[in-house]
């Protein structure tokens, strides 16, 4: 069975990954699996970039196909911030609750109408020696007042949707894995890695 390195040392990452490449025939491991210290710099300025030059830096190290990928949170009131630095955005070393009230300190004062946002996917899939396959994915919502649920991570427990009346944090893990913009970037990847596999 092929081995698949997923290029992330996110923990919350690595378990939906698992979860949404279940069943494709290939091992999946981690960085740390595989004995990889090495840290990729995101330096790209937008997601293709970084998903890209983590994917082709850890193909190259482990000489396996690697899938990695760069994601955001993107604000309109907020001008498409903190996109592609969402990660950073309150600082290097801030806690997923940190970047919560950072971002909520930022928005205090708008209305629920302007709180619309999105969050962003880009997976990048490469082999050793070859071009990254890039695949994407979309999710639209809202930024509650307030941080709701205890599930997901990141900015999961403002991300509010509207249709189903709950924030993402909110939602049980199976149902978050077949909405996420993760998700269905992931459903593009299952076919690129079908693919590879044959």
């Amino acid at each position: 069975m092929p081995k698949l390195l997923l290029a992330t040392s996110n923990p919350g990452k690595i378990r939906e990954y698992r979860f949404l490449l279940d069943g494709l025939g290939y091992q999946i491991t981690t960085l740390t699996e595989e004995g990889i210290a090495k840290t990729v710099t995101e330096s790209g300025n937008n997601y293709e970039q970084n998903a890209r030059l983590k994917a082709i830096t850890y193909a190259k190290l482990s000489q396996l196909t690697a899938l990695a990928d760069d994601s955001g949170l993107e604000v309109d009131a907020l001008n498409g911030e903190p996109g592609v630095k969402s990660a950073r955005f309150a600082g290097e070393a801030a806690t997923d609750a940190e970047k919560v009230s950072f971002l909520l300190a930022k928005l205090n004062g708008v209305p629920w109408e302007r709180r619309t946002a999105r969050f962003k996917c880009v997976i990048a899939i490469a082999s050793p020696g070859s071009r990254a396959k890039l695949c994407y994915g979309e999710c639209h919502g809202m930024i509650a007042f307030e941080a709701k649920g205890e599930n997901g991570f990141g900015y999961d427990p403002i991300f509010s949707l509207p249709e189903i009346g709950k924030t993402m944090a909110e939602l049980p893990f199976e149902i978050k894995n077949q909405i996420s913009h993760r998700a269905r970037a992931s459903q593009k990847a299952r076919q690129v890695l079908q693919q590879l596999h044959i």
